[in-house]
This record gives structure tokens, sequence and C-alpha cells, in this order.
């Protein structure tokens, strides 16, 4: 509400102003005025504490002192005592645009206020795994996968990461004032490791650090609306080593730093290439030119750790997933320290099979079989439908759902439904946009081909599939599972070479007699074998009739070698569109153009081209 946000405002400014910072000079400033005294004396309290750290900034700091300890510099880098510290859920939000204004643009990013919240478009929104990923040497073994970093690099790149450039401090929430605020910020967050377990075991979680120059506030915004905020480091009640039932025992620190990529390896105490090692080398950690960038100038991210339960990365890219997904890289590492819990790296998808009944849909065995009848849906759905004499029912909150008689069929040649109903046949109009339900939960509706542009009847079946990818990597395929598959599919018309010998050679296939394929003998039926177009066998069937298998005889086998894939593919074509009423004479609904006198190649049905539906699978050199 307006009053809440002025509410943060005010607060904002407070904050501001007990560190010796400019303001929003518009709004929120009446308490700034008249505790003027009580602000001064804080700022002088902060300038007395300055090197004091709250007990989480501290156990980072220990364990940087240890971990670099043995480089001999004059001086370890230091986590800042003094920054913009986000202990209320929503700062971030705020402070990511001028209170005033609905567009913020920064070195890294651009924010826009809208109707629902705020809108932040990075400079990097995409994000690429190859040489991204850097661990620092002296800790846990380095993956061959990552790129092993020498440690006085990496407390080169975490002095750096500490003092960025002042255009990177600078904070939105004054960008339209004469005095800007420069300042890092700071985030608490309380990831959870392990969820509690009613009986066995209590929620564990681990503590995480997020540092910003001022310009990212939007970065934090994103990681505080996944994992929330814990409120300031300072207060007791948010120091997880007091409270060790329900503290992971591990901590976790990560510093946004975009301005990295333009450090040169040199100046970072990388080797020549003469003096470098070989996975050195490989891992781009040496120069030739003086020159050259750590990364080639490219965005990565890097982290220290070992086995005392503290872990360091440095992202030096605005890309909001990063942020994320180096959380997740903590809570990983803690749940590998604490045992019994595992960072579940998953993904899937809940899928509805679907299939295209073409122009007419017929319930099948399967759908008859279950038992199921229109008056169990009157009964069932009581007071949520509208039941119609006729025989069938609307839904009352969704009027485009119709619950159609277990036995009605559907054809899109007069575009109706028709069923029997206390014996007289009932009829309705079938519509775009509308839904018809079976009494067994199979669900029927009209759409239109991608390619082609015909109308086709599409049936989905009541219960889903859950398909769920446990335990996997980035790059492991866990979106693609809920990717539609359409979209690799191309569509074009199907071509034929010579029309009448093609479909010679599909009756001689339809013709066949199949009885005696079997090597077993019992399983041979003669003349009783169902033949290819009869309602008793399925598409299905019948691709599997006419693919080689270990249960046929060699012969047969040889035969189906023998046949050409476009002649099987016409098979499968008429068996597709196929109806018991045609009878012997399914030759005369497909059909050729005659093209400059002679017959042409785009195969017709019903006088209609048919398209071809191509499931691209990979990409040669050529594309």
């Amino acid at each position: 509400s307006p009053q809440e946000r002025g509410k943060l405002i005010a607060y904002i400014n407070i904050k501001l102003s007990s560190m010796g910072l400019p303001v929003y000079s518009k709004e929120g400033t009446g308490f700034i005025e008249l505790a003027s005294d009580m602000l001064e004396s804080f700022r002088q309290k902060d300038r007395l504490l300055s090197g004091y750290l709250p007990p989480v900034d501290r156990r980072i700091q220990d364990f940087l002192d240890a971990y670099l300890g043995d480089l001999g510099l004059a001086r370890l880098p230091t986590l800042p005592s003094s920054t913009l510290v986000l202990d209320r859920y929503g700062m971030s939000r705020e402070i990511s645009l001028p209170p005033s204004g609905h567009k913020h643009i920064s070195p890294t990013l651009t924010s826009y206020r809208i109707r629902n919240g705020v809108l932040h478009n990075p400079s990097n929104d995409k994000r690429t795994t190859e040489g991204v990923f850097h661990i620092a040497e002296g800790g846990l073994p380095v993956p061959p996968d990552k790129k092993a970093v020498p440690k006085i690099v990496f407390a080169r790149l975490l002095e750096a990461a500490f003092n960025p450039p002042a255009e990177l401090l600078e904070l939105p929430f004054t960008a339209d004032e004469s005095e800007k605020a420069r300042t890092m910020l700071s985030l608490l967050m309380r990831p959870v490791v392990r969820p509690e377990v009613h009986g066995y075991c209590e929620e564990r979680s681990m503590e995480v650090r997020f540092f910003a120059p001022g310009s990212l506030a939007a970065s934090l915004d994103f990681v505080e609306s996944i994992f929330g905020n814990s409120g300031d480091p300072l207060i007791p009640d948010n120091d997880a080593a007091l409270d060790p039932l329900r503290w992971s025992g591990t901590t976790g620190c990560i510093i946004l730093a975009t301005h990295l990529t333009t450090l040169l390896k040199k100046d970072l105490g990388l080797p020549h290439w003469d003096n470098a090692t070989e996975r050195q080398r490989r891992d781009g950690m040496c120069w030739r030119e003086p020159t050259e960038r750590y990364n080639d100038g490219k965005p990565f991210k890097i982290c220290a750790r070992d086995a005392r339960g503290v872990i360091v990365s440095i992202l030096a890219d605005n890309y909001f997933g990063y942020s994320k997904k180096e959380i997740k890289a903590h809570v990983s590492y803690s749940a590998n320290l604490l045992g019994l819990a595992e960072e579940e790296h998953a993904g899937g998808a809940l899928v509805f099979p679907s299939y295209n009944h073409g122009t007419r849909f017929v319930p099948d065995t399967n759908l008859n079989s279950r038992g199921h009848n229109i008056q169990e849906v009157f009964e069932l759905m009581r007071g949520r439908i509208d039941a119609k004499p006729e025989g069938y029912a609307v839904d009352l909150t969704y009027p485009n759902i119709v619950y159609l008689p277990e036995n009605a069929y559907i054809s899109l040649e007069d575009q109706k439904a028709h069923w029997m109903w206390e014996g007289r046949e009932q009829s309705l109009r079938i519509l775009p946009g509308e839904v018809y339900v079976h009494p067994t939960g199979y669900r029927i509706h009209m759409e239109r081909h991608p390619g082609s542009g015909a109308w086709r009847l599409i049936g989905t079946t009541a219960e889903g599939l859950l398909c769920h990818k446990p335990c996997t990597v980035s790059g492991g395929g866990k979106s693609e599972i809920a990717k539609q598959i359409s979209d690799a599919i191309t569509y074009s018309p199907l071509t034929i070479a010579d029309f009448h010998e093609d479909m010679k050679a599909v009756r001689a296939i339809i013709e066949k007699d199949y009885g005696n394929r079997f090597k077993d003998e019992d399983e041979n039926h003669g003349k009783d074998s169902r033949n290819i177009l009869t309602p008793k066998r399925s598409l299905g069937s019948v691709i599997k009739l006419l693919s080689p298998s270990s249960l046929y005889k060699d012969e047969y086998n040889e035969w189906l070698k023998s046949l050409p894939e476009r002649i099987k593919s016409l098979v499968f074509l008429v068996k597709r569109f196929y109806t018991p009423d045609w009878g012997d004479d399914w030759m005369s609904h497909f059909s050729v153009d005659a093209v400059n006198g002679t017959t042409g190649n785009i195969l017709k049905f019903e006088d209609r081209p048919v398209q071809g539906s191509y499931l691209r699978v990979g990409r040669d050199p050529l594309g």
C-alpha cells in the first residue's frame, strides 16, 4: 500500500542517514530532522566500532585469514564493516529504483517500475557454462572439469571485489538527487539445508551473507524473493551459532563484482606461459601477452572452500540465475558436510499423453471397457453441471467444457457429435475452443494442424504421468522434460516418387498374408491372422508387424529389410486414415495432381496435401 511504501522509504532514509550518506529528499525525511542528534550519535558509535564485524561475518573473516594466511601478504582481504544492511524484506526492491522514477539505467542493468512490481533487465540475461566455473586451490580437490585457480589470484580477486569503482557503488534510490549515495549492500539469508521430518529430525539451515555494490540492488531483490530475508546480522536473535539445534554449522558468502572482468592475468599473479604447469595452460591460468585479461574478459564465478564449513564465492556476472544457483551450490556444499541430506537439483513435468484422431473420434474398446457412463457423471458432478435432457451436460464454472455420453462419436465431416439417448439419436454442434469430455475423463478438442491449417480432433488422457529427473547437474535435461516436443517438429508436404507404382507396392503389403511369420508355430494363425486394415489391429501393431524381430522367421525378416522406407511410410499413412466404411476401396482417397502432362509428386488425401511431420534430433555441420 502507499502507506507501507512510505514507511519503507522513511526507514531507508534513516538507515542512509545513520551511515552519513545522502538520502532521498522528497519523502520520508521528517524523522531524520527530528532525530538528527541521535543519528549523529549512531554515526560516531559506528566509527568507533569500524573494526567490529557481525558474528556471521567474523566466521567468514576467520576462514579467509586462515585460508590465505600462508601467502605472506602484508594485508589480507577483509569484509566491509560498513554496508547498507537490507534487514527488511522489500528494501532491496525499493532501493533498486528512484522512489519517484519509473526507469533507471546503471552500468550493468536497466530497471523499470511496472504496474505489478519491477522489471530488471541485466546486461547478461543468458547463461553459459563454458569457462565459467573456477575454484581456488588449497581447499577441497578441484574437479577436472573446473578451472583451478592459484590461491594468490583468489586473494587479489577478493580484494578487488570489495573495492568496486564509484559508479558501481551508486545507489539507484538516490539517482535523482544532486548528492548520490554510494555504498556496498549486504543481505543475510538462512536457506534450508535439511527440512524437518516430524519425529525423526529437526529442520536445519545454513547462513549465507550476500554482498553487492549499490547499483546491483536488483540482484539482491531477486535472491531475497527466493530465499527470504533473515534480518540484521548484528542482532543476537539472527545469529545462527546461538541456535545450534537448527544451524547446519556451515556458512556461505557471495560477493557480486562485475568489474573483475577488466583485471589482467599478470596483475593477479598468474604465471607466464613458459613457467605454467600443464593444467594452468589448459585452464588458461597463464599469459603470453601482458595485456591478457583474466578469463579473456568474460564473466566467471570463483569459490574457495574446505572442510571447515565455510565457502566464499565471487560472481563476476550479474546474470540473476547465477546468484540463485550459487546459493543452491552453497546448500549442496552444506548438505554434503552435514550428512543425512542432499540438495536435490531436480526438475520435471506432469504430462498428459495426447493423440491425433484425425476427423473422427469413436470410443474404442479401451474406453468402453472401463464401464463409466454419463449417469455416473450426472451423479458425481451434481450441482456443478447443467444436465441437458438430450443426455449431455455443460459445466457451470467453465461453460466451454461439455460432458458427452459414453456412446458419443465425433465427426468433423458434419462438425457434430452423435449419440443415442432414450431410444432417439441426438447430436450437438462441435466448436473450436470447447472441450468434450468422455465419462472416463478422456477429453477431445478441435485443433488446427500447425502445418496445413486443417482442423483435427485431439484426444488427451485423463491421468497424467509425472516425469521427474532427480539429483542431476546443470545441463542434465531438467527443463527439456517440460518443453513441448512440437518445438522440434517441422512440417512439409509429403512427396512421392511414382504414385501408381508406389501405391501398387502398398497394396501388395496390405493384402499380404501374415499368418505364418513366427518361428514358433503356435504363434501362427494362418488365414485367421488379422489383416493390416482391420480395426482390431492398431497403427502401433502395424508398425510392429513391419519391423524386423528375432521372433520372426529369417525369410520374413529379409522381406521386411527389402521394403523401402518410403513404401512402409505410405502403408502407415493409409492405416492412419483408413475407416471401415471404405472397404477395399482405400486407394481412391489418395491422389496426386497432374502437372505438365505427368503425375505430380505431392501426395493428397481427400484432395488436400498430406503434411509430413519431421522430428529434428540434431544438426550436422551445415546446420
